[in-house]
């Protein structure tokens, strides 16, 4: 009796539940901090290597483009993951297969068809981390109550961003330190791929042995059959586009980060082209450094100011405030492609566009949970997630040949009146308060 008392002893972290589990402090952080980093490295840090190895930028936008489609499709097998092993077990296997993938990059950089075998490993890569997004989104929700995801739902905004910026900051930095140290390109990234190998498979081994085992997730894998597998992937389908608002929902998640679709695809180009193409002419080095300073306090600043600002008040109060943020601090690359500032200039720029983009990006997710509560969140989720996809997926594979064919300065102009787009979905989009407000059913 006295150990029975002992397990049903509430915190924080495990309101609710039947027995001792960790913090949620001590898996939140790492969980998603894995699942950003292989999505920036497949669909940003690829962008910078690729330059560095002289690939044009309508190559570079076309072939990186399609990496997106494992996260459009997800939804297809999403289903399985929701009812075959448990997501922990999803979670760790992914993670163990992403390291492998970093190191299988790593070993042919200097093959002679460098761009095809590569490419072929991120597509393999690409698969393996959006399969551990649906494990990892659906873990969350199942592991934490709906005060609590509410709670870290901008901590795990805020360390999937930092992951972002370590990818794009951080690891570029790493790179472009090697680069100059040896002499060669191929070898500096193959040992910068292969820190992010050993990175992976310390990840692996640390959430076997810190993450929960909700009562929740054992019993969704438990009694699985066949036919409950199809009926259950077919009921998915339905039951997320006989949601109410779907329509202008669906739109939402497709056009809310337009103007961010294009951006982000020739951000790195645009840091990277020398001045004479209409770009900065920085080193490897120096966009690590501009990205990964400023714009990493200014990300995680946005982030956290918007997870609290969400949870006083919610989504329907801070949805156009979070828009407004997320859209015109882009601004910011059409001063820089106009005036050619310095430095210290463009990494004050970073900043208040990363700031920004913290803020605003917060009232999409907050969306993408509200419209996936209920049955089947998480194969719903995912649903939500392929969407996001989708909507970075086809812009960003044009992004390219669009700024190839206007030039950097209209590039960004065009990318300012895209935020026309964002404005239209959010008058549309409908949010209802019961479904916001609503205690979910322990």
């Amino acid at each position: 009796m006295k150990e029975k008392n002992h397990t049903t002893i509430s915190t924080p972290e495990m309101e609710g539940k039947n027995h001792t589990r960790p913090s949620a402090w001590s898996w939140i952080p790492t969980l998603y901090f894995a699942e950003g980093l292989p999505y920036v490295v497949v669909m940003t840090l690829s962008v910078i290597m690729y330059k560095r190895f002289d690939i044009s930028n309508t190559d570079i936008a076309l072939y990186t483009g399609w990496l997106y489609l494992p996260w459009v499709i997800k939804p297809l097998w999403s289903p399985f993951v929701d009812l075959l092993k448990t997501k922990r077990w999803w979670i760790t296997i992914m993670q163990l297969l992403v390291g492998g993938g970093f190191a299988a990059i790593a070993f042919t950089l200097h093959l002679p068809h460098m761009l095809q075998v590569t490419l072929a490993f991120f597509w393999l890569m690409a698969f393996a981390s959006a399969t551990h997004d649906i494990a990892a989104d659906g873990f969350y929700m199942l592991a934490l109550d709906e005060k609590q995801q509410a709670y870290f739902v901008g901590i795990r905004s805020t360390f999937y961003r930092i992951s972002t910026i370590a990818g794009q900051g951080l690891l570029v930095i790493l790179a472009g330190v090697l680069e100059d140290s040896t002499g060669s390109i191929p070898l500096a990234w193959s040992i910068t791929f292969m820190v992010m190998s050993g990175l992976f498979i310390g990840l692996f081994l640390y959430h076997r042995y810190i993450l929960p085992r909700p009562d929740s997730d054992c019993a969704t894998a438990a009694n699985t059959t066949a036919r409950g597998i199809f009926t259950g992937f077919a009921r998915t389908f339905v039951t997320f586009f006989k949601k109410p608002h779907a329509i202008s929902a669906i739109a939402f998640m497709l056009l809310y980060r337009l103007p961010e679709a294009f951006l982000v695809k020739m951000t790195n180009p645009f840091l990277l082209d020398p001045v004479e193409k209409g770009g900065m002419g920085l080193s490897t080095a120096q966009i690590g450094i501009a990205t990964g300073t400023l714009g990493v306090l200014g990300l995680t600043i946005g982030g956290i100011i918007g997870g609290l600002c969400a949870s006083h008040g919610g989504l329907r109060r801070w949805l156009w405030p979070m828009m407004w943020s997320l859209t015109l601090p882009n601004f910011v690359y059409v001063y820089m492609a106009y005036t050619h500032p310095a430095f210290w200039i463009i990494d004050i720029c970073i900043f208040v566009e990363q700031f920004g983009y913290g803020f605003g990006f917060t009232a999409y997710m907050l969306f993408l949970i509200h419209y996936a509560d209920g049955e089947s969140k998480t194969a719903h989720y995912a649903l939500c997630t392929a969407f996001m996809a989708l909507g970075m997926m086809l812009p960003g594979m044009a992004a390219g040949w669009l700024q190839e064919l206007v030039g950097y300065r209209m590039f960004f102009v065009c990318i300012m009146l895209f935020c026309l787009i964002t404005i239209a979905v959010c008058s549309c989009v409908k949010i209802d308060k019961p479904q916001e407000t609503k205690k979910e059913d322990e």
